[in-house]
């Protein structure tokens, strides 16, 4: 009996890679656009108060955050907390904070230099006294406070 054998090809196809860097640049692009960068981590509730007439900041270069709120972790309790950053603060390292945030920006930009602040709507005022009286001994006057649009007029 006869043996049949099929005849091999002796070399082997090749895939053909030279589109293969335009699809890599083309979905690393599609990632950078798509890819939205993380400022900060909230560890307090923001949930800001509403207001009729607001400006939007237009340079927002010089302009760093402060959080003003309750805590996200109920374990930190209910007391209003200040947020710098990433990491929940006392009032007294306000001062660190701006020497910190003045080095990150450039000297021409410095003149410009302010504080936003985003408060809870229910946070104590005397926290938020505090603040201020810290950003006052660092002579930083100036100082937004963040709120939403309110849709109707004035509310009673």
């Amino acid at each position: 009996m006869a043996k049949f054998n099929k005849k091999r090809s002796q070399s082997s196809t090749s895939i053909n890679t030279a589109s293969l860097p335009d699809i890599v640049f083309m979905l690393l692009f599609f990632f950078m656009v798509t890819t939205t960068m993380r400022e900060v981590t909230l560890k307090v509730k923001v949930n800001t108060p509403s207001a009729v007439e607001i400006e939007k900041l237009e340079r927002k270069v010089a302009t760093s955050y402060i959080y003003v709120g309750p805590p996200v972790d109920e374990r930190l309790g209910s007391a209003t907390r200040i947020q710098l950053n990433d990491q929940l603060a006392f009032p007294s390292e306000i001062p660190e904070f701006l020497e910190s945030e003045k080095t990150q920006i450039n000297p021409m930009e410095l003149p410009k230099f302010a504080i936003s602040l985003k408060a809870d709507k229910e946070a104590k005022m005397g926290v938020v006294t505090d603040v201020k009286q810290e950003l006052r001994k660092a002579e930083v006057y100036k100082l937004y406070y963040s709120s939403k649009k309110r849709q109707s007029g004035p509310q009673l």
